[in-house]
């Protein structure tokens, strides 16, 4: 039975392969979307004009209509070199001419001929591919140097790189009747991709079939182990939260499920959160046919976020990311029939620390625990390599800030929402991070981000905007301790100086001008914990980037705070759970 159903699934995809590409020979491009370009403006470049280079162009865009296709356009006049990169109908002419083989899923550039500026070398390219723009391959002959060799480039030509010119001749002769140019399209055009077809859901079935008997035996396994654990491992409403310890296994099971192309089983319960690019909401993710689920968290972009959700994805794609004071993530997914864009993390009920801090009051036990797991998860980011020492490329959030920091249930933090994220890659060129802009929140921008005077020769430069920021976040947990005397409701750095969502110029005045930074009562320095604490958060905003502490450092500086739970009464406050207490007792 499975046979037959395979068999006449394979031939009804041969004939919807068969009528589809009759359609795309017709010229109907109904159905297809808009492409995605490099796009950038004319800059200057090294590309010598040979062989294959890159446009080295940092932003990638959604073209604004179906028939656009990907340009590239190479200049030389002179010594000087420049790369534009743009989206292009090809039915309008660009600079007085038509783009020829857009077609092509390869940028393969031909040379024009400007009569009027005979020393300018012109070389263009189109193609239909995803960024196929970015990758240029030239002929292998290289451009003429010097215009006094105009006849021998020209016999050159004509002897090696006009083949492709001689076949359009021929193609001229032998497709002069339309019946001539229909068999050709049916024969050069159907026929392999056909045969591909088939090919391809052969070995798609076969994987289908093979991954459900695994995934069958994998979900028997586990659900064996959580029968074991008993019922004491379950909420009330029977949901299985992820932890660091078992999150390893959804992840497992969420990205073997993406690699079917099958979507996550998930249903989405309520909004928990809203940002500038995305919603997020507590979502149940079905383990089996029984009522079993995990609660996990989902953030959704729409289809207009989409270079944000794909940013965000690559950079936690990155398994050296993973650590404990970092989101866990489970895996991402386009949700092409709601044209959005979803990313699936654990979820921790506790909130952000903006909202964690506005409804408790905490003892210095958890200001030690807050701050040191910040610190260890910016750290970690900002590091060259993983605690077991395995190469890693240092990651910079920039924007941080405490409703982008996530308590956990032993109340350590995790670092949340890369957006924004930079990946400081060795390949990055100083044009690449001038590109990227002066992002963040204003209220937690660092001086020389407000200024826009980030030193762009040292990636170290951008790590300490993010310790500029963390200092704020520690002056926010420390605001909230009942070590320092008297608690005041929460407010946010700066408090009432700014509005509430302050502008870049206002905070200029209050940050640049004024020198201000947000008040350190007296009243603090009585506990030596918080004292130390104090001396680090000063470190840390120091005006002069270079002048403060690294993520690192700070990091140390808690560890080295261990003993100084033994200095404070270890009174929990009213709004804390018992059990944070018991754990804190343990140190």
């Amino acid at each position: 039975m499975e046979t037959r159903s395979f068999s006449f699934f394979c031939w009804g995809t041969i004939i919807f392969v068969y009528f589809v590409r009759l359609d795309q020979a017709d010229g109907m491009n109904a159905y297809k979307i808009n492409n995605l370009c490099k796009f950038c403006d004319t800059k200057p470049s090294n590309c010598s004009g040979k062989g294959t280079c890159f446009s080295k162009c940092p932003i990638t865009s959604i073209c604004d209509h179906k028939e656009e296709v990907c340009v590239t356009i190479w200049r030389k006049e002179n010594d000087s070199v420049t790369i534009e990169t743009l989206c292009h109908n090809p039915f309008i002419p660009l600079y007085d001419m038509r783009l020829e083989d857009y077609n092509n899923s390869r940028c393969l550039m031909k040379e024009k001929k400007f009569p009027k500026s005979p020393k300018l070398k012109f070389y263009i390219c189109s193609c239909s591919e995803e960024e196929c723009n970015d990758e240029l391959i030239f002929p292998p002959s290289a451009p003429c140097s010097h215009v006094d060799r105009k006849q021998n480039c020209s016999r050159t030509e004509s002897g090696h790189n006009d083949a492709g010119d001689q076949l359009g001749d021929k193609t001229q002769v032998t497709g002069t009747s339309e019946e001539n140019q229909v068999v050709l399209v049916i024969l050069v055009s159907l026929l392999p991709p056909l045969i591909i077809t088939v090919l391809v859901i052969a070995t798609f079935y076969w994987y289908r079939v093979y991954h459900r008997r695994k995934l069958s035996q994998e979900w028997d396994g586990r659900k064996a182990k959580r029968g074991a654990r008993g019922a004491g491992d379950c909420s009330d409403a029977c949901a299985i939260m992820i932890s660091d310890r078992d999150s390893d296994s959804s992840s497992t099971h969420a990205n073997n499920l993406n690699h079917n192309t099958e979507l996550l089983p998930i249903e989405l319960d309520l909004q928990v959160g809203k940002g500038r690019f995305a919603e997020v909401y507590k979502a149940k993710l079905k383990q089996s046919p029984s009522e079993q689920f995990e609660t996990v968290a989902v953030k959704i972009f729409p289809d207009e976020e989409y270079a944000s959700w794909k940013n965000e994805k690559d950079i936690f794609s990155d398994i050296n990311l993973k650590h404990e004071n970092v989101l866990h993530f489970l895996t991402a997914e386009e949700r092409k029939v709601e044209k959005q864009y979803w990313l699936i993390t654990a979820y921790h009920p506790r909130g952000n620390l903006q909202e964690y801090l506005t409804r408790h009051i905490i003892s210095w036990e958890d200001l030690w625990l807050l701050g040191g797991s910040l610190a260890r998860g910016v750290a970690h980011l900002h590091s060259d390599h993983t605690p077991c020492g395995r190469p890693k490329v240092p990651i910079v959030h920039r924007d941080l800030k405490s409703s982008n920091v996530l308590v956990k249930g032993d109340l350590t933090c995790c670092l949340c929402d890369f957006g924004l994220g930079l990946r400081l890659d060795n390949s990055l060129s100083v044009d690449d991070l001038a590109n990227s802009g002066q992002v963040g929140t204003a209220r937690y921008m660092a001086p020389e981000v407000l200024e826009s005077r980030i030193n762009l020769e040292n990636i170290e430069s951008f790590k300490q905007t993010d310790v500029y920021s963390m200092a704020l976040v520690l002056w926010e947990i420390t605001s909230r301790c009942n070590a320092i005397g008297e608690v005041k409701d929460y407010e946010p750095p700066f408090g009432s100086k700014v509005r509430e969502h302050p502008c870049v110029e206002s905070m200029k005045d209050n940050v640049l001008r004024d020198r201000g930074r947000p008040e350190i009562p007296n009243s603090w320095l009585s506990h030596q914990g918080v004292q130390l604490v104090c001396a680090t958060i000063n470190e840390c905003w120091d005006h002069d980037p270079e002048a403060r502490l690294t993520a690192q450092c700070v990091a140390e500086r808690f560890h080295d705070m261990d003993h100084m739970d033994k200095l404070s009464g270890r009174s929990c406050s009213e709004e804390k759970i018992p059990e944070d207490c018991s754990v804190s007792d343990g140190k």
